[in-house]
């Protein structure tokens, strides 16, 4: 069963600002609650063809895997596809501007495989969940500023 996920907000913040720190992967910790740490494997800057190492709690479960950009167009999208972990994840990021600021999407889109596989509806879900929360810690982090 394949997963895909996508929600949005509007951050009253400018574009650039808000594109700038959500596409800053060495950011993710400090709004995605399920992230515990990303190391980059690449040389900076940021490029298509950088990989960061993620360590994430997810469902109970800690789960290690490497992104690689895939996409990236300053300001307008940031595309990550796993290169390595537990299953095929692409996860995008959209801005674009909205009369209060900034409206952001995320989609993570993925093809769980093996026991996941079983697990798909339910992880849809809470997906679903955790994508909220962190758009809304996003929100709040960067409107504080």
């Amino acid at each position: 069963m394949h997963v895909d996920v996508t929600t949005e907000v509007v951050i009253a913040r400018p574009l650039a600002e808000v594109a700038a720190f959500a596409s800053d992967q060495d950011n993710a910790p400090s709004w995605y609650v399920n992230i515990k740490s990303v190391a980059w494997k690449t040389p900076p800057p940021l490029r298509v063809g950088s990989r960061f190492a993620f360590v994430a709690h997810f469902l109970g479960r800690r789960l290690a895997y490497t992104y690689e950009v895939g996409d990236l167009v300053e300001h307008v999208r940031f595309v990550m596809r796993t290169a390595e972990g537990p299953f095929p994840m692409e996860t995008t990021y959209e801005w674009e501007p909205a009369p209060t600021g900034t409206r952001m999407r995320l989609r993570n889109r993925g093809e769980p495989s093996g026991f996941s596989r079983l697990l798909a509806p339910f992880m849809a879900a809470a997906m679903r969940r955790a994508n909220r929360s962190d758009l809304a810690r996003l929100k709040a982090l960067l409107e504080r500023r």
